[in-house]
């Protein structure tokens, strides 16, 4: 069974940092690309950052450039999104998504 479980969300001070996870399982993650989305509420979903297949090339949405990282360890089939500099528009649900599926979601909010 293809599965796709986001973890690391949580509340954070603007400035702070957080690291989401995605563990995937019926599937070798590395061998398709992966992308992080987020949905603010009563916003549509927004692309963050993709890691393509293979050699793991990385792009970013310009709003998190150069503040967020996407990584991948292969060993633990797991990607994530290491996310600095938070701000109050980061709020949001982030998914990953990849081989035509999508997890359940982590909230992230960043709030004083």
């Amino acid at each position: 069974e293809v599965q796709l479980v986001e973890s690391g969300g949580g509340f954070v001070q603007p400035g702070g940092s957080l690291t989401l996870s995605c563990v995937a399982s019926g599937f070798t993650l590395s061998a398709y690309n992966m992308n992080w989305f987020r949905q603010a509420q009563g916003k549509g979903p927004e692309w963050v950052s993709r890691i393509y297949s293979g050699a793991g090339v990385r792009t970013y949405a310009g709003s998190v450039k150069g503040r967020f990282t996407i990584s991948r360890d292969n060993a633990k089939n797991t990607m994530y999104l290491q996310m600095n500099s938070l701000e109050p528009e980061d709020t949001a649900v982030y998914y990953c998504s990849g081989h035509g599926f999508r997890g359940q979601g982590t909230q992230v909010t960043v709030s004083s």
